[in-house]
This record gives C-alpha cells, structure tokens and sequence, in this order.
C-alpha cells in the first residue's frame, strides 16, 4: 500500500495534544525533548496541558503542530516510511512535511518555524488584518469579492483555497468586512470572521518577508527523500532552491490546497492519504475535494496503531 502524508496547519491545535503519544512512546517523548531543548522553553507542557490562550498565540501553535506531526512520523517512520510516495501539508505544515522527507533536521525545522511565528504575529501588529471564511460560494465569484472590495488601495485577498466551496480571504480589517458582505450577495451561505492575530497569506505579510528569507537560509536544508508539493505551485517539490523558494513565497501567497489533493490524487490515485497530528481537519478536506481516495488520521496512540495495522 502506498502512503502519502498530510500535515495540518494552524487552527489544529489544542491542549492535551500529543500528550498520549509522549506517555506511550519513547520516540515522541524524545521528539519533544528536542524541540523543548531547541527553543529553550517547555513547548511540550504547553502543548500537553495548556493554557488555551497561549497555546493558540502563533509563535506557539506552530511548532507545537510541527512537534505532534514529527512524534507521529517517528513513532510510524519504521514501518512505514518505504511505502511514503509524497508528502504535502497546510501551511505550516508544509515545514513538518519536509523534516518528515529529511530536508530539515527537528531542532532547525522548530526554530524555524517559531521564527516564523514570531514573523507573522509582528507582521499583524505592524500591519493589522484578518480573515474569514466564505462557505458555499465557488472560486470564482469570492475572488470576484475580493476584487470589488479592494477599493481606495484596501486589500483583501484568497488565502486559502480549502475545498472549492471553502475558502479564506485575507486582508484589511475593512475590506475583508466588505468582502464578506459581497460574498453574501452573491450567493455565499455564510461568512464567517476568523479569531486570527493578522492577514496570513495575504500582501499585508510582506513586512515579514526578509526575516523569513533570512531564517530559511540560515538552517541546513537537504533535498527531500520524497517529493513535497507546494502550497503556492500545487506541484510536486524536490529540489532545495525550489524548496526555500515556495516556503518564502507561501508567506504573502494563497494555500491552494484544493490544487495539492488534486495533484496527489491524481498522481497516487491508490495511496492511503494520512493526517499526521492532531484533529481530521485535513482528512475532511480530502474526502471533499476526493472523495475516491482513501484516508485516515493519525494523530493519537490508538490512531498509530491502527494505521500499522492496516499498512501491515
């Protein structure tokens, strides 16, 4: 059985996560202790027992995310790492993707995450913004919203192609709000404003942009054992100068996930497609976009097993 990995973005996390996996396995307990010692704070408590509040501060969120996919993939990489044909992930966790293909080693793989982190919640106090959800209205006609609301030099963007009925705009506080109203008008079932610290994949990110290039070439980054595909091209990744190139690109660029699964479907039709973390967030999505492929979360002990079981 083939196997392809998905590793979910921010939005996944919440206490108690992981927290199984590091009482019953010695592999996430060290991949935890690693990550703690990298950043030089106890990520790991957080992770494992909250508080709510600053688990969710995006300098927190997403090396905890990056933590619970890398205790997952070491405590499975035996078994299963022959049969991995590709690997993609929302957002940040495009960056678990690529330490699970051996491009980034775990302790560069947090501290860059971190600082990107970091990077995108001072970029939402430099420059504020938000998102929101659009439901039920196609492509087309949310970025024909965004379009019409971008006014008087006011930007709101796509950021997140999810399904083709779910998206994310990002943007300007006002505009997003315009946006919104728009999206309603023309056929939308709901839109929704998102509790988020900034306009993430928007232009609004750009003041982040030299921090994170500049983090992205100080850790040594390997070609990737399998392809990764690219949250900006939805291609399949698999040299390093592309690699470095996308990730940068994906800070002020819509994820367009719909495109990812397609390509990964169509490309490894017959592969399991496994969520690696916590929530089914992205196994929903899939089922969405394709509903003939096979899927699975793994994002807790019993989870694990299972997924040994069937690839077995």
């Amino acid at each position: 059985m083939d196997v392809v990995l998905l590793f979910p973005g921010q939005g996944s996390q919440k206490p108690g996560m992981a927290k199984d996996l590091a009482n019953t396995s010695a592999h996430a307990r060290r991949v935890f202790d690693l990550v703690d010692g990298a950043l030089g704070v106890s990520l790991s408590s957080l992770a494992f027992d909250g508080p709510e509040d600053q688990l969710t501060a995006t300098q927190n969120a997403q090396p905890a995310l990056l933590a619970h996919g890398a205790a997952v993939w070491a405590m499975t990489r035996e078994r299963i790492a022959p049969r991995v044909r590709a690997a993609a992930g929302h957002s940040l966790g495009e960056f678990t993707a690529y330490h699970a293909a051996g491009s980034l080693a775990l302790g560069d793989a947090a501290m860059l995450i971190r600082r990107r982190g970091e990077l995108m919640h001072d970029s939402g106090l430099k420059r504020p913004g938000t998102m929101a959800a659009i439901l039920g209205l196609d492509e087309a006609k949310v970025e024909d919203a965004c379009r019409r609301a971008s006014v008087d030099g006011a930007c709101v963007v796509p950021a997140n192609y999810n399904t083709p009925e779910q998206l994310v705009i990002s943007g300007e506080i006002a505009a997003v709000e315009r946006a919104m109203e728009l999206a309603k008008e023309l056929g939308a079932k709901r839109a929704v404003r998102l509790k988020v610290s900034g306009a993430f994949h928007s232009p609004l990110m750009d003041v982040a942009r030299d921090g994170l290039s500049q983090a992205l070439h100080d850790v040594e980054f390997r070609a990737p054992a399998f392809p990764v595909f690219s949250n900006v091209s939805g291609q399949a990744v698999t040299q390093v100068s592309d690699a470095r190139r996308l990730l940068l690109e994906q800070l002020t660029s819509p994820v367009r996930w719909t495109n990812v699964v397609r390509g990964l479907a169509a490309a490894h039709p017959d592969a399991l497609f496994v969520e690696m973390g916590p929530g089914n967030v992205l196994t929903n999505l899939t089922r969405r976009i394709t509903p003939h492929v096979q899927s699975a979360t793994c994002g807790t002990a019993a989870e694990v097993e299972q997924l040994l079981q069937m690839v077995s």
